[in-house]
């Protein structure tokens, strides 16, 4: 945390890869490769990463808080300065300390300057009544007026900062760098004057906007996309990267979501690419299907043309080139043949056929992966539905079996597994579209169809009538786990040839 340059040795080892669990985890890792000997006691240790998960760790709002603390006292300490004034020049550099450290020694003046310090960053935060003071914002002056000047010497009185400050801090967000309130000034209001200056309501408003902003300058910190959710989580895993892992972390919310993109999870699909096959499916499905049924394209200018008569003689409006609607072939050609085109040999023809297929062929193969995508997605809708009438499901199997609330626990895994497959096996299918055809694709598509024909027997046996589920328990939790199984293999291996770049694609990304 101490450095945004830090990063793991090396992102791409089996090591780097690691999803947050309990303070037993390194027991795991050191005995992670003990003999068959031990395979008794395997379920006891922790188990190595798998090759598609990262190192992330969650936090909640005082576990920032302590960190810009921790980080705010140490930059104190080294430069010699108060630390409301070390906070300033950390928000300043984005909480790049090492980069601050250095550019203060070796510029100390311009980085103060820069940061909205100045060179007097010793003063103490008070009010004073100054006699005959007119206030530059309301031009009101009193005797007994309490008036505020930061460093830079700007006084106004204390009703005109409290009201500038609370515009900034409710109205505009504005936090770390709300500047002094003089005509182009660019001093920064420290901690200890808004303390002096707001209430209670807005320092904890002003608090809750230092950590938003603390989150949105660390390149290795996110906020959890959840709704209403108070969690951000940490993760090394550095934008260069991103063509080589799918960084998939869990908020303690329970919600899963890409680091790279904040989306949720589409492992195994790169991030890069998931944006252009969302782009490409917002832009291209509804009418792709349109047009593969209802359209040609002419010979000549390849103009996508839709028939709207009776008539096979086609007339392009943009070039006017005359063609046979049926076989593609120049119009002249077909002598008195106007309605029933019997010429399947003429070159013409050939050529434009060819043209037509290759044009079809690539029309089809988007459609082949599209269609795909969208059934898991639409499955994966359903069995979430399946998914929140588990509990009822679960409560009449009870009753109606005599298992106990423990014992029909096997439907609420499930299920889980269902809705997690399902989303793996949508997001293949975006990245199989993108995949140059070689060995590897071959793997990858036995890994894809031996998990889709687990998730299918597994979907179809959970929708069995209730009086049917008790029989079926053993074979519910044995395909449960093969799925999950498939899906660590399927996954396990497109991560280990991703991040080795041994995927070749059919695009540049």
């Amino acid at each position: 945390m101490d450095s945004d340059d830090d990063f793991m040795s090396d992102v791409s080892s089996q090591d780097a890869f690691h999803t947050q669990g309990s303070d037993d985890e390194s027991l795991g890792e050191d005995f992670g490769d003990l003999d068959a000997g031990f395979s008794d006691d395997k379920d006891l240790l922790k188990q190595k990463r798998k090759p598609y998960e990262v190192k992330f760790e969650v936090l909640a709002p005082v576990d920032i808080e302590r960190e810009q603390l921790v980080q705010v006292n140490e930059v104190s300490t080294i430069l010699g300065l108060p630390p409301e004034s070390a906070a300033i020049l950390l928000r300043y550099a984005r909480w790049r300390k090492e980069k601050l450290i250095e550019d203060y020694m070796d510029h100390e003046d311009k980085t103060l300057e820069d940061a909205g310090l100045g060179k007097n960053v010793d003063s103490v935060a008070r009010t004073e009544i100054i006699p005959g003071f007119v206030c530059d914002i309301c031009c009101d002056e009193g005797s007994d007026m309490e008036t505020y000047a930061m460093r830079c010497g700007h006084r106004f009185c204390v009703g005109c900062y409290r009201q500038y400050l609370a515009q900034k801090i409710k109205a505009e967000g504005e936090a770390a760098r709300i500047q002094c309130p003089g005509e182009k000034c660019h001093r920064i209001v420290d901690s200890k004057s808004l303390d002096l200056l707001v209430t209670d309501d807005l320092k904890e408003r002003y608090r809750t906007l230092l950590t938003r902003t603390y989150v949105d300058d660390k390149e290795n910190l996110r906020w959890c996309p959840a709704p209403e959710c108070i969690y951000a989580v940490d993760c090394a895993v550095k934008a260069r990267d991103l063509r080589r892992i799918v960084p998939t972390v869990q908020c303690r919310c329970g919600h899963e979501f890409c680091f790279g993109c904040s989306l949720s999870d589409h492992q195994p699909a790169p991030c890069t690419l998931v944006k252009m096959w969302l782009q490409k499916c917002e832009d291209d499905s509804e009418t792709a299907n349109w047009i593969s049924a209802n359209t040609k394209e002419c010979p000549k200018c390849q103009s996508t043309i839709e028939k709207n008569g009776g008539c096979n003689h086609m007339t392009c409006r943009k070039c006017r080139h005359e063609f046979c609607w049926m076989c593609m072939g120049l119009w002249a050609e077909h002598g008195t043949s106007w309605y029933n085109c019997n010429r399947y040999e003429e070159k013409s023809g050939s050529e434009a056929r060819g043209a037509q297929a290759k044009s079809r062929a690539s029309l089809e193969r988007y459609l082949h992966y599209y269609n795909r995508y969208a059934n898991h997605e639409q499955s994966a809708k359903l069995d979430k539905d399946l998914y929140i009438k588990t509990e009822k499901k679960m409560t009449s199997l009870q009753s109606a079996s005599g298992l106990s609330w423990i014992e029909v626990q096997f439907l609420d895994t499930a299920s889980q597994a269902l809705q997690q497959c399902r989303q793996t096996l949508k997001w293949t299918y975006a990245f199989a579209y993108y995949l140059a055809r070689n060995n590897l694709t071959e793997i990858f598509e036995d890994n894809q169809k031996d998990l889709e024909m687990a998730v299918e027997s597994l979907s179809e046996m959970f929708e069995k009538p209730v009086p049917e589920l008790a029989k079926l328990k053993v074979d519910i939790l044995d395909k449960t786990a093969y799925c999950n199984k498939r899906r660590v293999i399927l996954l396990s291996d497109t991560a280990e040839n991703l991040k080795n770049e041994e995927w070749t694609f059919n695009v540049e990304w």
